[in-house]
């Protein structure tokens, strides 16, 4: 079966190929309503004129099957467009476009469209190609200027609304009821209500009409009359179990007992969220605050029902929800707390400098009645202003913090204010004082459950230089977050295990961890989470010294970067460019890169061997020691040896051809190899190598250059291979290339296992954020390393 918008059209063009040369048959279209099956019809008739389109066909009937019998062969095509089953013939199925393909439909459509409406359209369309469309071209102005709420369902003028409503109206009364039920009843499946009604010719009938999302049970709901709505609320009362479902259906048909259902829903709703349910409770808030009168009450409800979305990874629900709480009360508690929920969506989806100011004012607000609540608003705060690259916002947080200190706090607030004071300690290059605030966060993470520590505690550990530790923090935090149902956090605690695995030189565990950071970020709407993994998977492809694919996730995030300023992964960017330059020769270009760079001030202080490397080559000693400088520090401070191994390498960069340079190379090896930097080891062993072999000490220079060749082919960093061996053939080795070559690197692997699964090169660079010039050069490698000479014989050697 094909899938894919591409493959879809190339199916059919191949159709008409064979036609015109006397060999047509039949295809199948499947699709829903307004999925494209009329478009590509009307392809097909506008490529060949011998063509039969069908569309919109619910059976097949012994003539078409004749019909499709006799084309077979002939100059002529047959198409049949359907929204069901293939009828066992050759077919392809126009699947719902996925979250990006949609927003890439709503940049066509509407250029400048907000990001987080054009988020809620996609949302709301459900990957329907004709509801973008209808829904971008109904947006009013105020909704353009995000003074009104985005549209909740089709416009009333709607051709998709208007073919989903004749089809229920066509229906049968028993399929209508069915149809109904499930237009309440977001949760309810067709075999939900097969069990529930005992009327399995009922739901039969309606088919597609039960389909489950969004888009197709918003649009019956709102064509249901408010006798039909009402007939449907009262029996599912009767049909449901005892629960909050059957509360809320009851208390819709005014059925409810004297208890109160609103309380009872919002008794079910913490429930359900101290198991970590949040999208029950979510939900159970929301119906709660649907049946409360007191609007100080209903404010309170909507504002859980936000919070409950946040956590759950739904920014826009949550979003939805607070613009109708924000309405409801000016009671100052809860404003601050709608702050803080706020300031949290902000944080993911939006400006990180707005978002830093409104945790700030919802922290003043909350710590003298709310002060657990405040204190977490003061780490997000640290965290906004961090991606914002403003270390003057970040003291300003901190020494708030510090203000608000007592002597006796509990250890999770203990652990946040400590992580706030020992990373603004080091943004300040204060790394006495940094070190026991940051050593703490640690400790107290052991004994302080929950993901968000851990992800604290994995950053403390990464600036401290213990890289096993903040990798197996931020693994537990991966896990306590999902456990816990906190999936908002996810993308989040994949930073820091990426960053982790990178230090500890384990690039293809940092690989798996940044791209499962995109799609985690994806899949919840947090688009700054998903520019920090894409920046974070630009270096690792700089260090391998793979220019093109660097360079590509660099211009994928750099339009985010600039809309939103967000200085953290722009650093992270101008850190794998000046990669790249250094890579291509152009040091001067590296250099000024990472010195012009306004930048995040800990991730320039990161870049440093690249600076000195780069200043070394352009003859700037100079620029490279005062940057050399504050690394040191860090590293010396730390104790870690990664660090203080880049440290040494950069000492002899910087000695020229004193006999103390080559003591600080032989350091850097010994400090590579006890931490287990292997990648970085080659790196330094490259570079000590090219200094003894123009220094005319080729004998050493070989020993050095020949290890680094043999590193870089284990991590098939074939640039870097083939920078090596070039060194080591001036240096007198005939061979140039020794070992035996490994079969596939990490990203190959990848590639290869995508494939297999049938996908094409345009869907796989979409998948891993790659180029499609860069999949085509990684397949022709896959096939040269395994020997294989098709994407068949590849999916064969792979099964």
């Amino acid at each position: 079966m094909l899938r894919g918008r591409d493959r879809q059209r190339v199916a059919v063009d191949a159709l008409l190929r064979r036609a015109r040369a006397g060999h047509g048959g039949v295809l199948v279209v499947c699709g829903e309503p307004g999925s494209g099956r009329t478009a590509l019809l009307d392809h097909a008739r506008r490529s060949h004129e011998a063509v039969l389109c069908l569309d919109d066909v619910r059976e097949l009937d012994d003539d078409l099957r004749r019909l499709a019998a006799d084309v077979t062969g002939t100059r002529a095509a047959l198409l049949i467009a359907t929204e069901g089953e293939a009828f066992g013939l050759p077919h392809v199925v126009l699947d719902p476009l996925d979250r990006a393909e949609s927003l890439l439909v709503l940049h066509d459509l509407l250029p400048g469209l907000p990001p987080a409406l054009a988020v809620d359209l996609a949302d709301l369309a459900c990957g329907n190609p004709l509801a973008l469309v209808e829904l971008a071209g109904a947006l009013t102005s105020d909704q353009l200027g995000g003074i009104a709420p985005p549209p909740d369902g089709l416009p009333q003028a709607s051709s998709l609304r208007a073919r989903l409503l004749a089809r229920f109206a066509g229906l049968s009364e028993r399929a209508r009821t069915a149809v109904a039920l499930a237009a309440v009843d977001e949760e309810l499946t067709a075999d939900d209500l097969a069990r529930l009604t005992g009327d399995l010719e009922a739901v039969t009938e309606a088919g597609t009409l039960l389909d489950p999302r969004r888009l197709v049970r918003s649009t019956l709901a709102a064509g249901l009359s408010p006798a039909a709505r009402f007939r449907a609320h009262a029996e599912l009362a009767e049909l449901l179990p005892a629960g909050p479902r059957r509360t809320w259906h009851a208390a819709r048909a005014g059925r409810a007992g004297d208890d109160g259902p609103a309380d009872l829903l919002t008794a079910s709703a913490e429930h359900a969220r101290r198991c970590g349910d949040f999208a029950t409770a979510a939900r159970d808030h929301d119906r709660a605050a649907q049946l409360t009168a007191d609007t100080e009450q209903k404010a309170r409800r909507l504002l859980n029902a936000a919070a409950d979305h946040w956590a759950r990874g739904a920014p826009h629900q949550a979003r939805a929800v607070l613009r109708c709480a924000v309405r409801l009360t000016d009671t100052p508690e809860l404003k601050a707390l709608m702050d803080l929920v706020a300031g949290g969506i902000d944080l993911g989806e939006s400006l990180p400098d707005v978002a830093a100011d409104r945790l700030m004012r919802a922290a003043r607000s909350l710590v003298g009645t709310r002060r657990g609540l405040a204190v977490a608003a003061l780490g997000f705060a640290g965290e906004a202003a961090s991606i914002a690259g403003d270390h003057r916002r970040y003291s300003a947080v901190a020494e708030f913090a510090r203000e608000i200190r007592l002597p006796d706090e509990p250890p999770a607030t203990r652990l946040t204010l400590g992580h706030l004071a020992g990373m603004a300690a080091t943004f300040d290059g204060r790394h006495d004082e940094a070190l026991p605030a940051l050593r703490e966060v640690v400790e107290l993470a052991h004994r302080v459950p929950g993901a968000q520590p851990r992800i604290w505690a994995s950053q403390a550990a990464y600036v401290l230089g213990d890289a096993v530790g903040s990798h197996e923090m931020a693994t537990s935090a991966v896990t306590a977050a999902r456990e816990s149902g906190y999936t908002a956090l996810v993308p989040w605690a994949l930073v820091y295990r990426a960053l982790s695995a990178l230090l500890l030189d384990q690039h293809a565990a940092a690989l798996t961890a940044a791209t499962e950071g995109v799609h985690a970020a994806t899949a919840v709407g947090q688009h700054n989470a998903v520019v920090d993994h894409l920046t974070i998977l630009a270096l690792l492809a700089a260090l391998r010294g793979d220019s093109d694919t660097a360079l590509h996730r660099i211009d994928t995030a750099t339009e985010h970067i600039t809309q939103r300023g967000l200085t953290r992964p722009g650093t992270f960017g101008a850190w794998a460019f000046a990669c790249v330059d250094l890579a291509r020769d152009r040091p001067a270009d590296a250099l000024d890169r990472l010195r012009l760079h306004p930048g995040h001030a800990g991730i320039k202080v990161m870049a440093a061997p690249q600076v000195v490397e780069a200043a070394v080559a352009c003859g700037q000693p100079g620029a490279g020691d005062r940057a050399l400088r504050r690394f040191e520090r860090w590293a010396e401070a730390t104790g870690s040896s990664a660090r203080l191994a880049l440290s040494h390498r950069c000492r002899g960069l910087l000695g020229g051809g004193s006999g103390a340079a080559d003591e600080h190379f032989e350091e850097a090896i010994r400090l590579h190899r006890a931490s287990g930097t292997a990648m970085e080891l080659a790196k330094t062993e490259l570079l000590y190598g090219t200094r003894l072999r123009r220094s005319r000490k080729p004998k050493l220079a070989r020993d050095h250059l020949r290890d680094a060749v043999r590193i870089f082919q284990s991590y098939q960093a074939d640039h870097w291979v083939a920078r090596a061996s070039a060194e080591l053939r001036a240096a007198g080795d005939s061979t140039g290339e020794p070992g035996d070559r490994p079969e596939l690197t990490p990203q190959q692997a990848q590639i290869a296992r995508l494939v297999a699964e049938g996908a094409t090169n345009r869907e796989i660079a979409a998948r891993l954020f790659l180029s499609h010039r860069t999949v085509e050069h990684h397949l022709r490698n896959i096939f040269a390393r395994l020997g294989v000479r098709s994407r068949v014989e590849l999916t064969r050697r792979l099964d």
